[in-house]
């Protein structure tokens, strides 16, 4: 059974402010947590229902997390999820911690402020094998739940990284894309082996503080009548033409 004090713990960390007092978030459902459980997160304390424990339970041992048996019931009302019949988690968040980012693709988010779009980025960028996101710090918390909720997962595998865009931006030397409406074909470029890939902001696009940092400005052609891309399936469209091998 989930006690009062933690539920109002749980609940207390489904806000922003109290996510970054305590230094943990929540993860929640069977897949989620069960890729948690394989990854290099801090796992504090797992709420979990008698299937979901006996399925893992080697799996649980190893991690040595606290845990607590309870109902689905208990974990809907104790959670955001309308529907959970497996586990709910809280977790040790990691350090915002700048990436090693030689030789690879990263991806540079602009103010992306809707957390279902930035969750699916994430899990986009994992498709794609891109480990690594830099992130304005107006853009959406990596760790709010329906973030979480909407990578599948990818959290696990995908580090993000906030920071002021513009010096970042500024002290890199690779080539750096950005996504916008009048640029080239971006199925008439050679896929770069590594650079910068700037996704901007759902409404207004790359900010002008940036542009002078983009050495490459990219489109995807349009073929109807549609005023513009989600940014998320912008991102997959750019990340396909970008990972592809050429001859």
């Amino acid at each position: 059974m989930i006690s009062k004090a933690k539920i109002k713990h749980i609940k207390a960390l489904q806000a922003k402010k109290y996510r970054k007092e305590h230094q943990c978030f929540l993860v929640e459902g069977i897949k989620s947590v069960d890729e948690l459980l394989r990854s290099d997160f801090e796992v504090v304390w797992v709420a979990i229902t008698s299937q979901f424990m006996e399925a893992r339970r080697a799996l649980l041992n190893q991690r040595a997390a606290e845990w607590t048996a309870c109902t689905e019931a208990e974990l809907v009302a104790a959670g955001t999820f309308q529907t959970n019949d497996g586990a709910l988690a809280i977790v040790r968040c990691k350090p915002n911690t700048p990436p090693q980012i030689s030789n690879t693709l990263v991806l540079a988010l602009d103010t992306i402020r809707d957390p279902g779009n930035l969750g699916t980025i994430i899990r986009t960028a994992d498709w794609f094998g891109v480990e690594h996101i830099v992130a304005s710090v107006e853009t959406a918390d990596f760790y709010n739940p329906k973030v979480i909720a909407a990578t599948m997962g990818s959290f696990c595998r995908v580090n993000m990284y906030y920071t002021d865009l513009e010096k970042f931006l500024a002290s890199v030397s690779k080539p750096v894309y950005g996504a916008f409406m009048n640029g080239t074909d971006v199925h008439r470029i050679a896929a770069p082996e590594n650079g910068i890939l700037v996704i901007g902001n759902e409404a207004n696009g790359i900010s002008a503080a940036l542009e002078k940092f983009i050495s490459n400005r990219v489109t995807i052609p349009r073929l109807g009548k549609a005023e513009s891309l989600n940014a998320a399936i912008a991102t997959g469209i750019l990340l396909d033409v970008f990972t592809q091998k050429k001859d």
